[in-house]
């Protein structure tokens, strides 16, 4: 057989009826979402006229979801995967239905908001953990390609269809619109997946609390799964401008509409790198390619200490966030896979909740040396950082690799776990 008849083609990934009620639904979610998103800043916008509490209220969408990565993702392991999703669904759309409620205090839709951030790990964890089980062989990582370009591809749609969008309709109904697609998400999983019982039952199932920390245990005393966990949290150290875009376009010389091409850049960079990577670079090698990758993700930023111009910033950007996007995808696929089963939504709940983390404080930071120093000096200081961190993260992938088959690393998280 050859190499290129090995490759797995999108068309047999979608061709496994799983997959298909697993993708369309979160594609239902993902937009409903972004078009939440957009409606709540309009609604809390108008109703207060204060930007702060509308940016307090669009930081509830994401930022409760750093201890539901911690406390809740545990949950996906110890009861069946699909009852976790749907019950997540039915919760969040009754939660979104009551924010849509007129006249509701300011603090209670603060509340209900940051209560539907929080069920957003748990039910990510159980997708993730269950995606290996759906698409076996190689047709996991082609799985988590499709998932990354219709993340972003939905995210791009969302913010700019949104926008448009309400300015036909009024924010609660968009409201009650994200409801219905959690609704919609829940019948699909409900309907589309087969059941299959909790991974970590019986005598693999530990008291919860002590359950905490075995996804933390297992990453960090598995030297294989060091480095993978560290290059998942690393992903989020790069987009830096993104959080600086404003500052950024303006020491550059660009106008207002050099924003949106700034902020689009690492989404299209992203659909078009994991379309060729998944599409045509061999399987085998594909694990061996992580720290490079990472690596041509950090150097295009350092062009950005000549202090490029506006147009020359957004092609670098589309190149950093493609190849940074596919380095993440593949960590996160070689870190499902060698996990096990039992603890696998714990373990990527941690990554999860680690990438999360980093990109939340990313932007602060820079927004602090941009004060300081031209946004473009530290937009390439941030890629400096990522290309030294790289490098000891790589030579310690690059060593566990070295004679290990995945299986050996699997088995290696297993004694790990248990001792």
């Amino acid at each position: 057989m050859t190499a290129g008849s090995e490759r797995v083609t999108f068309r047999e990934v979608f061709g496994v009826a799983e997959f298909r009620a697993l993708w369309f639904g979160e594609l239902l979610s993902i937009a409903g979402d972004q078009l939440a998103r957009v409606a709540l800043s309009v609604l809390v916008y108008a109703r207060t006229g204060s930007a702060t509490l509308t940016g307090l209220t669009y930081a509830l969408t994401f930022f409760p979801s750093l201890f539901g990565g911690i406390f809740l993702t545990g949950l996906a392991d110890r009861f069946p995967r699909r009852t976790v999703m749907v019950a997540v669904d039915l919760m969040r759309a009754v939660l979104i239905g009551l924010v849509a409620i007129p006249g509701l205090p300011l603090w209670t839709l603060c509340v209900l908001v940051g209560l539907v951030s929080l069920l957003n790990p748990p039910f990510k964890a159980s997708q993730l953990a269950l995606l290996p089980q759906i698409l076996e062989g190689d047709r996991f990582v082609v799985g988590m390609g499709v998932r990354s370009m219709t993340v972003q591809s939905a995210q791009l749609l969302g913010f700019a269809g949104g926008g448009a969008l309400l300015l036909a309709l009024d924010p609660r109904l968009a409201l009650v619109l994200d409801a219905a697609t959690f609704i919609l998400s829940a019948l699909f999983v409900r309907f589309g997946l087969k059941a299959r019982p909790a991974a970590a039952s019986g005598d693999k199932r530990r008291p919860f609390f002590s359950s905490l920390s075995s996804g933390g245990k297992i990453a960090f005393t598995t030297a294989a799964l060091r480095p993978l966990m560290l290059f998942t949290w690393l992903a989020g150290l790069l987009p830096v401008y993104e959080g600086i875009a404003a500052p950024y376009v303006d020491s550059s010389g660009g106008g207002p509409g050099v924003i949106g091409l700034l902020l689009a850049a690492d989404p299209v960079g992203s659909v078009i790198f994991t379309f060729i990577y998944t599409r045509w670079v061999p399987a085998a090698i594909r694990p061996k390619l992580i720290g490079p990758l990472t690596a041509l993700a950090a150097i295009p930023l350092l062009v950005c200490f000549l202090q490029p111009g506006a147009v020359v910033s957004v092609i670098l950007f589309v190149i950093s966030g493609g190849f940074g996007t596919i380095a993440l995808l593949q960590a996160t696929a070689s870190l499902t896979i060698a996990v096990p089963d039992e603890t696998r939504a714990q373990t990527m709940g941690l990554s999860n909740t680690g990438l999360t983390t980093t990109m939340g404080v990313v932007p602060l930071i820079g927004g602090v040396l941009a004060d300081h120093l031209s946004a473009q000096t530290t937009v390439g200081i941030f890629g400096l950082a990522g290309l030294i961190i790289t490098i000891p993260l790589t030579l310690m992938w690059q060593r566990a690799l070295g004679g290990a088959a995945e299986e050996d690393i699997a088995k290696e998280a297993t004694r790990a776990e248990h001792a």
